[in-house]
């Protein structure tokens, strides 16, 4: 199946090459140049954005990602970053869960950081890189050196 059947399906109707809803939503994903490639034959970056694009296809306000960066390098979840901070620019509401926190507090205006399961920070991303619970639990003690030298 290609990316663009994939998304068009998940949309609840047939494949139409001229739905103008999903061209945009390739373009601002950066589909475009793979949408009639197989999705076996992606990168795991861009089979992200595929599973992305199908949760986007059905026109949603609010869009919850879970782990979107998993299985992806760093580059990798810095070019997912981007797309996810594009999307976030559009309108879309985003609520995402991820350990990588990097992503994290790139994409996020508003971060709610758990430790085994329990409630630790909440804030904006200035805010949580600057916390030192967080730092402590998440970003390692080195981390929170670099910071103070700053």
């Amino acid at each position: 199946m290609t990316v663009g059947t994939t998304a068009a399906r998940h949309r609840g109707r047939p494949t139409e090459s001229g739905d103008d809803d999903l061209e945009r939503l390739f373009d601002v994903l950066h589909l475009t140049p793979v949408v009639d490639r197989p999705v076996k034959e992606l990168s795991q970056g861009r089979r992200q954005l595929v599973s992305v694009a199908r949760a986007l296809a059905g026109r949603p306000r609010v869009v919850l990602l879970d782990e979107p960066a998993a299985g992806l390098d760093s580059a990798e979840s810095v070019w997912l970053g981007h797309r996810l901070r594009a999307i976030r620019d559009a309108g879309l509401t985003i609520v995402m869960v991820d350990h990588d926190m990097e992503l994290v507090l790139e994409v996020c205006d508003r971060i709610v950081v758990l430790d085994l399961g329990r409630v630790i920070a909440i804030g904006t991303p200035d805010e949580i890189r600057n916390d030192p619970v967080v730092t402590s639990a998440y970003l390692g003690v080195a981390h929170a050196r670099q910071e103070l030298k700053a």
